[in-house]
This record gives structure tokens, sequence and C-alpha cells, in this order.
């Protein structure tokens, strides 16, 4: 049995899919010790895992309630100042845990991790949850500002993506970054989120290679294992409202801007407009209330539109019409999962990129924020009605279900690096991609 330190650094899409794979471990028999935000404490207890924080409450609920972290132009800014002030007390909380017995697990943003592991050789798999951090010149990422359009010759995005590496992403984390490396006697690192933060041991793909094929300058050392299909973190309680409104009709749609914050009152509007233009029912998530009855008006009651603040989406998606989402990657799975169409409207960090693989999956369509209500209306109307967006989605919803379970394929690969990892269990096979030979870069 192996310590196996989990840490899941940004919003509920980063954190639940790394507590199913934490459940899958501790399955296997291992002890899982979960370093997260404090919001997240009650699911992790939930869980029966040890519980690490990171950074303060009321510093994670304020950042989410900025504005900053919601724009495309300051979001990479403002995430990383929450960030960097925990670097170093990071570090030090994994430090003081660390055993013979230990393997690190970490999401993006989980330097302290990768900074032990090049310290003192601690066992470290980096969790890639969603393709679009994996920066790569021969497949971008999309991004409403900094997209390097894909019919460029190799060469070109190569030297473009290695430039917003090094003057963009660099400028932003390095300063802080290679501030502790100084203090632990470590050489400054440079292309940060393109080379460096990936493990030397194992990168931990939490997707299919159908919704992103392997790229030949993603790392040698990465494993795809599928999506983590997670979503139970509720409370069990019944809910005969919510049920008596899914029995009572034709299947709602469901909208959700997840943990984006957004103007409640025009989201509401938007959505209501899309409902009147399509005749359809609704389910509204997230938010603290309903719309007014001045915003519904006499054509729009409850057995139209009902609001829930949570819902665990795996279990009501399939019974749904369609999800209208904010893009995000986990949310994105479950409706593949379902076999229902998406509008994906995404609003910063990796939602747009997420957003533009549902649509050429050809599950959906993308429709970046800000969106008018007339816009939505028309996606939401295309998507109910296009018989090539219905079959795909079968098809994916047939893919997922002959896939091997993905939280147990990422359980089975970081097991791979326990110090006391069986012959049996370090040889199971877990769907390892093999790339091409990395082609050489334009260095600055």
């Amino acid at each position: 049995m192996a310590q196996i330190i989990i840490t899941a650094i940004g919003s509920a899409g980063d954190v639940h899919p790394l507590l199913g794979v934490g459940r899958a471990l501790a399955a296997r028999g291992h002890r899982v010790v979960f370093c997260t935000h404090p919001p997240f404490e009650p699911a992790v207890r939930r869980e029966g895992f040890d519980f690490v924080a990171i950074g303060l409450a009321e510093d994670y609920t304020a950042a989410l309630a900025n504005p900053a972290l919601w724009h495309p132009r300051t979001s990479f800014k403002t995430l990383w100042a929450l960030i960097a002030p925990v670097l170093e007390p990071h570090y030090e909380a994994l430090h003081a845990r660390l055993d013979a017995n230990t393997v690190l697990v970490g999401t993006l943003w989980a330097f302290s991790a990768r900074l032990l592991q090049e310290q003192y050789g601690t066992p470290y798999v980096s969790v890639q949850v969603s393709p679009s951090t994996l920066l790569s010149a021969h497949a971008p990422p999309a991004h409403k500002r900094l997209t390097i359009p894909r019919g460029l010759p190799l060469p070109i995005k190569t030297a473009l993506m290695t430039l917003i590496e090094r003057a963009v992403l660099d400028a932003v984390c390095g300063p802080h970054l290679n501030a502790l490396r100084v203090k632990l006697s470590l050489p400054p690192a440079k292309r940060i989120l393109g080379r460096w933060l990936h493990s030397t041991d194992g990168v931990l793909c939490l997707f299919p290679d159908w919704f992103a094929p392997p790229q030949p300058d993603w790392p040698a050392q990465h494993t795809l294992s599928g999506f983590p299909l997670f979503n139970d973190l509720d409370d069990g309680a019944p809910d005969a409202e919510l049920e008596a409104f899914l029995a009572a009709g034709e299947p709602p749609v469901v909208f959700t801007a997840g943990s984006t914050l957004v103007d409640g009152a025009h989201y509401a509007q938007a959505v209501l407009h899309a409902l009147r233009a399509t005749g359809t029912r609704g389910l509204l998530l997230g938010g603290d209330s309903a719309p007014d009855d001045a915003q519904r008006g006499r054509d729009m009651p409850r057995q139209r539109l009902l609001h829930r603040r949570y819902v665990p989406l795996r279990a009501l998606l399939p019974r749904c019409r369609a999800l209208v989402h904010h893009g995000g990657i986990g949310t994105a799975s479950l409706a593949f999962e379902a076999g229902i169409a998406q509008v994906v409207t995404p609003f910063a960090h990796d939602q747009f990129d997420n957003a533009q693989r549902v649509a050429d999956a050809g599950c959906g369509v993308r429709l970046d924020a800000p969106f008018t209500n007339a816009a939505l209306a028309h996606a939401l109307a295309r998507v109910l009605h296009d018989s090539r967006i219905a079959t795909r989605c079968a098809q994916t919803r047939g893919k997922l279900a002959a896939s091997p379970d993905g939280c147990a394929e990422a359980a089975r690969f970081i097991e791979r690096f326990a110090p006391s990892a069986t012959q049996e269990t370090a040889h199971q096979p877990a769907h390892e991609a093999v790339p091409a030979p990395m082609l050489a870069v334009v260095r600055a």
C-alpha cells in the first residue's frame, strides 16, 4: 500500500475528477491524502481521505467572485495571483508528509509537487485534466485571444508557441516560481507551462484519444486514461419536486454556467428567451435564486422552467434533451456519456478549447460568451433539430459505454509509480500512447 498525495488546484472541474481517481486508488488499498481548497473539504472528508488545505477559504471565494478571473484578457494573471502566494506553504505541507512510500499526483498548478520531484526524486504523476494545457504546436489550443491558426506551417506555429510561452506565460509565472527555486537551490525554470510542469515520471491525461489525438510534441511519458466520469458529490437527499418536474413532460434542456461568474439576471433572461423560441422545457442550474415572476411572465410557469443550485449531472443528463454549458471538460464528458447535444458557451481558461473540441466531435456547437438572446436561441434550435448531431451523440455514447472506466485506468497508471508496487501491477496496461519522436523546436 502506498501513500498517494493528490493535489487538485482550481475549480470544481479540476477537483471532482481527482476525487474520482482518489476513490479508485483507495479501493485498490492505497491511503489517499487530498490537498485542495478549503471549500472542498466536506467532499474530501466524505470520501474518507485525509485533507490538507491549500490557502484560505475567503481567498478562494473572493477569487471566484472576481470578474477578472472570467475575462479572457485578465483570467490568467488573476488565477496566478491566487496560486503564487501558496506555492511555498503548499511545498512545506507536502514535504512534511513525504515518506519512502509516497507518490505525488497533481493537476496543472501543482507546482509544489513538481518542485519536490526535482529536489528529492519523489515519484510524481502530473495530471492534465483538459488537452488545452498540453501546449502543442501541432494542434494549438483554441482561445479567444491567443489561438495560433492551425493552417500555418509547422515552423511558424512552433515559433509562435515558444514566443507565447516565454513572453506571456513565463513573464507571469516565472518571477515568483523562480524566487522560490532560488531558496531551494534549484536553477531557474523556463517554458514553465509548456515543458517544466510535466512530470519526468508520468503525465496522465484524463480524456480519450478521440477527443484529443496525441501529438508528436506532447511529453513522451504521457498516458490517456479516458474521461474520469465522476459526479456523485451530493448528499443523496431525495428531491421530490425535481422528480415530478422530470416526469411531467418532455425531457428538459439543462442550462449551467458551472463555477463561472455570470450576470445571473442576464443569463436567466437568455435562458427564458431560448425556451420560448424553441418551445422546450428547461432546468437552470447554479446561482442563488431563480428567475422572478416578472422575468418569467405568464408563459413560463414552474412546469416549464425549474431552478436548482446544484444537481449531480451524471444522474440527471440521461433524462434530458440537451445541455447548454460553460465548457468545463467534466461537464462536456458527462454530456458525451449521456448522448445528448451540447451548446457550449465558453467564458475563459480552457473552456474555449473544450468547446471547439465538442464542435469538432460533431456533438454540439460553440457559442462564445457574451452572447445575445437570439444567438443562444438559434444555437439551441440547431442542436435540437440537427440529425447529424443526434447521430454523432449516439455514436459517442456508445463509444464511452464500451470504454474502460477512466478513474480505474488512471488509478492503475498512478499505481505503477508506487515504490512498493507489485510486479503484476507495475506491468498492467494503461492504454499508453507512444508518440512520434519530438520535432525540433525553434529556440529564441
